[in-house]
């Protein structure tokens, strides 16, 4: 129900994704998926058994499907500016790094940006 969730939205329906949106909060989707709270954003997704927290770019979520890693998912915690959904007119972007997160846990950098 927020601007930049359904930018997000648009930006995964132009890179070929096909969307279905739950507008019922994610503290508890979270939760269910065994993701740690600190990894936080607006929104989560659910992409082939991977959960995708916060504005994760379609091309790291491609990468991740085609490499096929043992891992719980991605995440991008807060709302970096520049990131997708995240766009401002002028063009500024926040540097961030998008993180795999392991089975356990323990997360390591996947992308930078």
């Amino acid at each position: 129900s927020c601007g930049c969730c359904a930018d997000w939205i648009t930006h995964m329906k132009q890179q070929g994704f096909t969307v279905t949106a739950h507008d019922t909060g994610n503290n508890a989707v979270r939760a269910r998926l065994g993701l740690a709270q600190k990894y936080g954003s607006c929104h989560t997704a659910l992409v082939d058994g991977y959960v995708i927290e916060g504005h994760v770019p379609a091309a790291d979520i491609k990468r991740l499907l085609e490499e096929k890693p043992d891992a719980r998912g991605l995440v991008l915690p807060g709302m970096p500016l520049g990131s997708p959904g995240m766009e401002v007119p002028e063009g500024r972007q926040q540097p961030y790094t998008v993180e795999l997160v392991h089975r356990d846990g323990t997360t390591e950098p996947f992308a930078q940006h």
